[in-house]
């Protein structure tokens, strides 16, 4: 093999297998020789590529972990297996799920080949993952396009409903992205408002980058999760939220979500005290789920709530 470029890709995607591979191996799956892959091996060791050698009868070459992330090189099969993966977990909000897989997503997508994006596509198309439902979906083609947009300093068009079902167009400068665990939103400046505001992204339409690029404005105060949470805080008033559980604050905390943590108050028992601004028809279905006997405390309007919940579930299975 004469070709450098291509040599070097070769062994490149050799050493990223976890496994040490003689130099005499890899001379002869290269088709070159020992000196020929000292030298090759040099040149990766310049472009940031940290390959360990050891010596002796059995030595050989390793790629070690650095101090950077080097570009990796990835087969058909694994390529399809990350693309998957990031939409899976962007298109449903997992927690922990942070505006870097985007990232990542949107980067990957750019450059997968069409043959490997269709065997993407039709791989997601034929999936239906069990989600805990705490959240609306959101698709992960939105989710890139918004993401693409943000690193891209490109003006976005979309359409938006509100949450009383009312339709508009906006034109915006897009700033981050942000995910609460159960859902994303888009921080960005309105340009028709002429102020910043937070859209959710489930409720974003048919997003469209413009081409136009633009210089990002300061926040008014703090960084965008920040504003999203003034935002929320001023759309939702909190509520003083005091649930008791017959079961181990373990057992429950795991049928939670993250932001609802209770405190033991027993061995069998526990607590939960907080301040959410969550709505009580979402809290009165997350209490549901725990799948375990609890007792509220407050506020009144959950408990109410519950109430009415639990004489029309009993009413629809009379009969």
């Amino acid at each position: 093999m004469t070709d450098t470029p291509a040599r070097l890709l070769n062994l490149l995607s050799l050493l990223q297998t976890p496994r040490e591979w003689p130099g005499s191996e890899l001379a002869e799956r290269l088709s070159v020789s020992p000196r020929t892959i000292r030298r090759d091996i040099d040149r990766l060791r310049d472009l940031g590529y940290p390959v360990e050698a050891t010596l002796g009868a059995v030595g050989g070459y390793r790629l070690v972990a650095g101090s950077a992330m080097p570009p990796l090189l990835l087969d058909d099969e694994e390529a399809v297996a990350i693309a998957v993966g990031l939409r899976a977990g962007a298109g449903h909000a997992i927690e922990g799920v942070e505006e870097a897989s985007v990232r990542a997503l949107a980067k990957l997508e750019q450059v997968l080949p069409a043959r490997l994006r269709h065997r993407v596509s039709t791989l997601q198309n034929a999936t239906i993952p069990l989600t805990r439902g705490d959240g609306a979906t959101v698709a992960p083609a939105t989710l890139t396009a918004l993401a693409g947009t943000v690193t891209g300093r490109e003006k976005l068009r979309f359409g938006y409903r509100a949450g009383d079902g009312a339709e508009t167009k906006r034109l915006v400068e897009p700033y981050r992205l942000v995910s609460t665990g159960h859902r994303w939103y888009l921080v960005a400046y309105d340009l028709g408002r002429e102020d910043w505001r937070t859209f959710r992204v489930d409720r974003v339409s048919e997003p469209l980058a413009t081409g136009a690029r633009f210089t990002p404005r300061e926040l008014p105060a703090g960084d965008a999760a920040q504003l999203l949470l003034r935002s929320m805080s001023r759309a939702q008033s909190e509520v003083d939220l005091d649930v008791s559980f017959e079961a181990p604050a373990d057992f429950v905390t795991a049928r939670l979500p993250s932001h609802l943590v209770p405190t033991a108050t027993g061995l069998t028992t526990c607590r939960l005290r907080t301040r959410a601004t969550d709505s009580v028809e979402w809290l009165a279905l997350r209490l549901a789920v725990v799948d375990a006997p609890f007792t509220i405390h407050g506020p009144a309007a959950l408990h109410s709530y519950v109430e009415d919940l639990a004489s029309r579930l009993a009413a629809s299975t009379r009969g």
